[in-house]
């Protein structure tokens, strides 16, 4: 499929042609260790590692790790973990804004030295207050005309220890009028006495990331900060911030917008709050769109860089239909996954002409959309397990499954007609179903040309596996969670899981091991789960066959709000 060209890759493709930045193209992806990554940072994985790619150029994995209250270790290695599963690679340019942590103290001197920053003894309250509103202009801090031997002076106590969180930062001085608030002295460092993940004790001061990017982003070299929108009113600010010092590069910042999904939040506050909250059983939770979640659920890598590709790069925010993401994850694994036959909720099926005793090997399909994959071998006897909803006693128009005195096929077997009906004698309900079948329709052909309008899955109850089965929907019962100002919780899908268990399942798959892909015929697509130990399978339902989104021919990629 052809590549399509968004107005980013325009424009370092440009650059390129032009000879900007000596031709060479470097990106980086700038995660903040404080989370696991999520469907939204696939898209600038994608992007920022993409546009590399293509041009020959470079992407370097920076962690922004300016902020050791939020920060941990867990954090770091999960980004890279999941940038991997992804299908990236930075070789060896993994870096960390804690890295120049020491240049950046530098050059915050350099910036008082030439009068463009001071050491302010506001508050947090205060300078907020004094900042200003949209339509009022900011007023200066009685200490912004403080000596800059003195800010020297104060700037280099911070650095020691001699003060308290909160008592002083060191803000830039620029213009307390500007229309553009973030231009209004914004804090350049504040203290933190906090151990940092990897610089432990050495520091008690940090930069604001703010900052740090843009210092961060030309000490290597970077020609492309790839960011989203609500950067781009930092924009002026990354670029005084180069402007004032003496770096070796001045990379031009491209605002791009974020990835918004229907049904799904991607906001980090609220999905470590469901995860605090207990509303999920972590940050892996299938139905959470964390890279991890996805990964456990039973995503592949191919499925959601190709989500990335079609929904492309725009400077409009947007919302995203997440059946355009099921359809990629459908799509993917049409392809490639082995067929297998499971049965959710067993109803037991006595074939009263079968011998009794007897067994026998069919042959299946593993996969129609690939040849190559041939054929399986799968246990027939007996007694068999169907599903219990392809039975009714008293069908409704249109139902052509199993009834008494109808035929269907049985995959890949034979025609199956049910004789009779046995029921619990307290309750009433349909415990078993008694059946015959033609020995003539082996293989689930009619040498006569009888023809039957259903055909059913099934399992030998003899040599079936149990297994736990977990039937995963949206997270969220509503598009926009939140809407309209109310708690986002409240829109929280009740029925966004349902164990199923004891299923049964084909005995081939007593093999299968975490991480594997099946599709269960009939049912959908199912991944094994990590809970699964010592032959107690646990599968995820990693996405209905059901496509919407195929059948709506002509809808839109996205649906801009």
């Amino acid at each position: 499929m052809a590549e399509i060209l968004d107005f980013i890759r325009e424009v370092v493709a440009e650059d390129v042609r032009s000879g900007k930045h000596e031709g060479r193209v470097a990106t980086r992806f700038p995660p903040e260790p404080n989370g696991y990554l999520h469907i939204g940072h696939a898209k600038s994985i994608c992007l920022n590692f993409g546009v590399a790619e293509e041009l020959g150029g470079t992407c370097n994995l920076r962690f922004d790790d300016t902020n050791p209250t939020k920060e941990e270790v867990e954090y770091v290695d999960s980004i890279k973990e999941s940038v991997r599963w992804l299908g990236f690679d930075w070789g060896d340019r993994e870096y960390y804004a804690s890295d120049y942590f020491d240049r950046l103290y530098d050059y915050a001197v350099d910036l008082i030295k030439a009068g463009k920053a001071y050491v302010d003894a506001l508050s947090a309250d205060q300078i907020r207050q004094y900042r200003g509103t949209l339509t009022e202009p900011g007023r200066n801090s009685p200490h912004r005309d403080r000596p800059i031997e003195e800010s020297l002076d104060l700037f280099a106590r911070m650095r020691a220890g001699e003060f308290a969180d909160g008592a002083l930062v060191l803000r830039a001085r620029i213009d307390m009028a500007s229309p553009n608030i973030n231009m209004r002295d914004p804090t350049l460092y504040r203290i933190l006495k906090v151990p940092h993940h990897r610089s432990g004790d050495t520091w008690c001061i940090y930069p604001m990331y703010d900052y740090a990017h843009p210092i961060s982003d030309a000490l290597e070299r970077i020609t492309h900060s790839l960011c989203t929108l609500e950067f781009e009113d930092h924009r002026p600010l990354y670029d005084w911030t180069l402007d004032q010092l003496d770096v070796p590069s001045h990379p031009q910042q491209i605002e791009f917008a974020r990835l918004n999904v229907s049904y799904t939040v991607l906001s980090k506050r609220r999905l470590l709050e469901l995860v605090e909250g207990h509303d999920v059983s972590g940050w892996d939770d299938p139905r959470m769109p964390t890279l991890v979640g996805l990964r456990r659920r039973g995503y592949t890598p191919g499925s959601i860089r190709d989500f990335c590709r079609r929904i492309g790069v725009a400077k409009k925010e947007s919302v995203v239909d997440v059946a355009m993401l099921e359809h990629c994850l459908r799509e993917d694994l049409n392809r490639w996954v082995p067929r297998r036959m499971a049965v959710l909720r067993p109803l037991r099926v006595v074939i009263e002409n079968y011998p009794e005793g007897q067994a026998e090997e069919v042959d299946v399909i593993n996969n129609p959309e690939d040849a190559s994959a041939g054929t399986r071998k799968v246990p027939f006897s007996r007694v068999l397990y169907i599903e219990r909803d392809d039975f009714r006693e008293d069908p409704p128009k249109k139902f052509y499954r199993l009834a008494p005195g109808r035929e269907v096929r049985l995959r890949c077997a034979y025609f199956l007609r049910c004789t009779g009906v046995v029921k619990d004698a307290k309750t009433g309900d349909i415990v078993e179903l008694r059946c015959t079948y033609d020995r003539a329709t082996r293989g689930g052909n009619a040498p006569n040309g009888r023809k039957v309008k259903a055909t059913l899955h099934w399992v030998s109850a003899t040599h079936a596996i149990p297994a736990e089965v977990r039937l995963y929907d949206r997270l969220f019962s509503v598009e926009s969670p939140g809407a309209g100002g109310r708690d986002y919780k409240e829109d929280l899908n009740p029925d966004s899981l349902e164990v199923v268990k004891p299923c049964y399942l084909e005995p081939g798959l007593a093999a299968a091991t975490v991480g594997e892909h099946y599709q269960f015929e009939r049912l959908g697509y199912f991944s094994v789960d990590l809970d699964s130990r010592d032959g107690q399978l646990v599968f995820n339902r990693t996405v209905t066959l059901k496509d919407a989104w195929a059948r709506i021919e002509g809808r839109n990629l996205v649906d801009s709000r």
